[in-house]
């Protein structure tokens, strides 16, 4: 069980909170919220293809933030999937509704199937299959 201590979820706390402010007005951002940023448009339009019935200008603020880091790491690191999804859910179920955790988890799911990556899980139950 990770803490909520660990250096590496504080800086996706920190993240998001940057790219939340940044939906209001422009502010200073870290290095991590400047690179999502960077990349706002094309990530907005990978979120409007796994969301449809939810345009991006219509979604949560924290919602939004939380997906838009998610699918910055989803397409541009190597962090295995399980942990960035299970990460932005844990960030949904600190910083948004009721509804957020179960909203990005399924987000990110089909976000996951359109960038094709898959989960350790996935890549053995293959091997074994084949």
């Amino acid at each position: 069980m990770k803490s909520a201590y660990d250096p590496r979820h504080r800086k996706r706390q920190l993240a998001v909170r940057e790219l939340f402010a940044n939906t209001y007005s422009k502010q200073e951002a870290g290095e991590l919220a400047r690179a999502v940023i960077a990349k706002n448009e094309e990530l907005d339009s990978v979120i409007s293809e796994s969301a449809p019935q939810w345009p991006v200008d219509k979604l949560n603020r924290i919602d939004l933030a939380i997906l838009r880091l998610a699918t910055y790491e989803l397409m541009n690191t190597e962090t295995p999937p399980k942990v960035i999804i299970d990460e932005a859910v844990e960030l949904a179920k600190e910083y948004g509704g009721e509804n957020s955790p179960s909203f990005v988890n399924g987000v990110l799911g089909n976000i996951l199937v359109k960038v094709g990556k898959e989960t350790e899980g996935e890549k053995h139950g293959e091997e074994e299959s084949n």
